[in-house]
């Protein structure tokens, strides 16, 4: 029986998928030959965006969860003409533009860097918080959709649950997500791992919920076009599917479902190749090809795609031409350029903790930047990104006006989200929670770094003088942490994180202006629950000296010829200023202070510059409250630094100080020892 142009579509990209695998000896054949329908129909009658402007902002999105099914994107972009012959030939080899896992392409219609499971998909609910932001204040012609493709893994990773539970409270309707249920996992079938009811529990967060054979394309065409219809909820499509679909013997048996079509080249099965590309109607022999009936199918298809987004540029340029305003702000926004801010005009009380000093610039920035959403994981009055909530309202389903997002108890979903938020564009994303709680956000931070999305992270609370709470809420190996980072490059060779620890309120400030400018990476402000003295400044200006921050460390404190360099960032430096005090007051001492709030700039500073700041001919001894290799590198082999290499108590933070070693006068015995 002859198969008609969308069945052969559907064959090819499993040909394609599959000779990808095979070539390359590493990949997942299995997944994508069962996803092929469904994406395969996703893309010719239902995703929207110009084969001629990949970067348009009012594209559909699709969000790859799997990211082991890279093979099933680069299959279906080839046939949409995104990627050339040589690319999908040269799949996980060095070089290629293919690799095993998809990273963000927008050119060639990735829009995610997939990672670990469970982070593509809560991404997706990121861009569809972002499109409703943007929607809400523009107006419902931005009704791009936002699509998420998930398999059993990105299912029972936890972070499901947050991204789950968020996209139904808000009401997404934006977000329509296909999941890939095919009962094999890759290492054993899923009844081995859960008995959970998937649509019960989706239904029970507020989604509308279908399940589907995920191999019929009329089932496939309803479930779509029922989802783009729906006003209040958003869609999950559970498409039940056959791992390695089409696959089939050297005598031409079928051989399908199997788990070890997960993960390994069909040759290396049970699975016929030879056999099975014939079956599927393609040529070993060119196995790269794309199917005679196919070729003129999508070129059709092409065309529409192009005509469809012409129509609606000239609406919206209509739409210009009525609110010429509004377009000129939505321009603005997208542009990802800021407004003119005054970081000098915010001022603060004497001696505030860091945490309160963001919360008045954060409060500052809720009434001058448009279009941010903050957003803290059920701590806004404590890491004080209240200051920003007082400004505004929440996000609430069928009211995105305001500009707050209530996370819940859920950091890396929440962090997942904001990258999604970037990703999207024309929304500045900042979230908050305590810097021990970072632990939980790490595997989304790391994603923050490779696709080179300007989040802001805020972490408070950021040592040992949490005090009673105790040793699990006393980050002590954290900055450690998090600091690594600073030291690894991305593909564009940056440093590709910024972490800043300021000493002050002025310091806070400029830590904040770094982070507002700072549009190619991610940065995160490591902020004080207690309040700090503030730094004094050598020339009656503190705002200006604490500009000198911006180079990633200054002198806060100088003399000529001194006798020893003390270092330390955050609410150490002012530690550091009582020690100086008693050095020069009972040993005669000239000592010169530094403030390095973030080594990773300081780092990239003229060696002259840093050499000023931290002379190796001179005795060097550095402070901080976290494990001593935060600073060792800075002090060099014949420095010393005092830091906790030891888990934390429970105590008042004052207390803590002196049993730690962490006072002034402890500080100047601790260098005069050195000194000898």
């Amino acid at each position: 029986m002859s198969k008609n142009p969308d069945h052969l579509a559907a064959d090819n990209i499993r040909a394609l998928a599959i000779a990808m695998v095979e070539k390359a000896n590493s990949g997942h054949p299995g997944g994508p030959m069962g996803g092929a329908d469904f994406m395969h129909i996703l893309y010719s009658e239902f995703f929207n965006y110009d084969p001629t402007d990949m970067h348009w902002p009012f594209r559909d999105r699709f969000f790859m969860d799997a990211g082991h099914l890279s093979s099933l994107m680069y299959a279906q972009y080839y046939l949409l003409g995104l990627y050339q012959k040589e690319d999908i030939a040269n799949f996980r080899q060095w070089g290629s533009v293919t690799p095993g896992h998809p990273e963000v392409d927008v050119a060639r219609g990735v829009e995610n860097t997939s990672g670990p499971l469970g982070q593509g998909h809560t991404m997706g609910v990121g861009a569809a918080i972002a499109a409703k932001f943007l929607a809400a204040r523009f107006g419902n012609w931005m009704d791009h959709k936002v699509y998420g493709f998930i398999s059993d893994g990105g299912v029972q990773e936890e972070i499901s649950q947050g991204a789950g539970r968020l996209a139904g409270h808000l009401g997404l309707n934006n977000f329509i997500m296909f999941y890939d249920s095919n009962d094999v996992q890759l290492s054993s079938k899923t009844d081995e791992v859960t008995s959970e009811d998937t649509a019960k529990k989706y239904e029970a967060w507020g989604w509308k919920v279908v399940t589907i054979d995920g191999h019929d394309h009329a089932q496939i065409r309803k479930a779509l076009k029922d989802a783009r219809a729906e006003t209040e909820k958003p869609t999950l499509i559970i498409g039940q599917t056959i791992m390695g679909k089409g696959c089939v013997t050297a005598d031409g048996s079928p051989y399908e479902g199997h788990t070890e079509l997960h993960g390994k080249p069909i040759g290396a099965t049970g699975a016929d190749y030879p056999m099975t590309m014939k079956h599927l109607g393609a040529r070993v022999d060119r196995p790269f090809d794309v199917f005679a009936e196919v070729k003129p199918f999508y070129d059709a298809i092409l065309e529409r795609k192009k005509q469809a987004a012409a129509q609606k540029k000239a609406q919206i340029a209509q739409w210009r031409k009525e609110h010429t305003a509004l377009a000129d702000k939505l321009d603005h926004f997208l542009s990802g350029t800021l407004p003119e801010l005054d970081f000098k005009g915010i001022a603060h009380k004497e001696g505030l903790a860091t945490r309160a000093a963001s919360s008045a610039v954060l409060g500052y920035l809720a009434d001058h930047v448009e279009n941010m959403i903050v957003s803290s994981a059920d701590l806004s009055n404590s890491d004080k990104t209240d200051g920003f909530l007082k400004k505004t309202t929440i996000l609430k389903k069928g009211d995105f006006s305001g500009a707050f997002l209530q996370s819940g108890v859920a950091e890396l979903t929440m962090a997942a989200i904001a990258n999604g938020i970037a990703l999207h564009g024309g929304v500045i994303p900042v979230v908050a929670t305590f810097f021990v709680f970072s632990d939980y956000m790490k595997p989304a931070i790391r994603l923050s770094c490779i696709q080179e999305l300007p989040v802001k992270y805020v972490w408070t609370h950021d040592a040992f003088r949490v005090g009673e709470d105790g040793p699990t809420h006393q980050p002590i190996e954290q900055e450690a942490q998090i600091r690594l980072l600073e030291k690894v490059q991305n593909h564009s060779h940056q440093q590709s994180f910024v972490a800043i620890r300021p000493a002050d309120s002025a310091e806070t400030n400029i830590a904040w202006k770094m982070a507002m400018e700072n549009s190619s990476t991610p940065t995160g402000l490591i902020l004080s629950r207690q309040g700090i003295k503030d730094v004094s400044a050598m020339d009656g200006d503190r705002y200006q000296a604490a500009q000198q921050a911006e180079k990633g460390g200054y002198l806060v404190q100088e003399t000529s010829d001194p006798d020893v360099v003390l270092i330390a960032n955050g609410s150490e430096v002012s530690t550091l200023v009582d020690a100086a005090a008693l050095l020069k007051e009972k040993a005669g001492l000239k000592v010169n202070i530094a403030s390095i709030p973030s080594e990773g700039i300081f780092r990239q500073q003229p060696r002259e510059y840093q050499q000023k700041v931290i002379p190796t001919d001179r005795p060097i001894f550095g402070l901080t409250a976290g494990l001593p290799i935060n600073l060792e590198p800075l002090a060099g082999p014949n420095g010393k630094v005092f830091g906790l290499g030891h888990f934390g108590h429970s105590a008042p933070a004052t207390v803590l100080d002196e049993k730690f070693g962490f006072t002034g006068e402890q500080v100047f015995g601790q260098v005069m020892d050195f000194l000898k």
